[in-house]
């Protein structure tokens, strides 16, 4: 483990990161209305149904804004800094907050095309970060 915090895993977002501790993005599709949504619930954001059913994500997206984050918000973030924290928006519509990884934090810009990665926290647990796209 590298000392950084675990998601707070429950019954409705324990597909999600079992999945990304395979190295899969899933998103939330709605049975009834087709809304993709992020981040797992029980109840589709755009109808309230409860007939949800997990998609893969293409794990591609671009930068929608960003913030360089230069001094760490704990020990554990300390040897990333600086780093890039952003919103993405994946292919599919919805949007993550993560890090930017493998690159330069100044090469960070509005509009990059990134791709998933996954960063393993250790006990199982793999948090999706995203790089440059080649």
């Amino acid at each position: 483990m590298n000392g950084k915090p675990l998601p707070p895993i429950n019954p409705a977002s324990q597909p999600f990161w079992d999945a990304c501790a395979q190295g899969r993005l899933l998103l939330q599709r709605c049975g009834d209305c087709g809304h993709l949504q992020f981040y797992p619930r029980l109840l589709c954001a755009a109808c309230g149904s409860r007939n949800l059913e997990w998609a893969q994500a293409s794990g591609r997206g671009t930068v929608k804004t960003f913030t360089i984050i230069r001094r760490a918000v704990s020990a554990a973030f300390e040897p990333d800094a600086p780093y890039a924290v952003a919103l993405v928006e994946l292919e599919e519509g919805p949007t993550l907050m993560s890090n930017i990884i493998g690159c330069d934090p100044a090469s960070v810009a509005i509009g990059l095309p990134v791709r998933v990665a996954f960063e393993g926290r250790g006990e199982g647990i793999a948090v999706p970060q995203f790089e440059p796209a080649a």
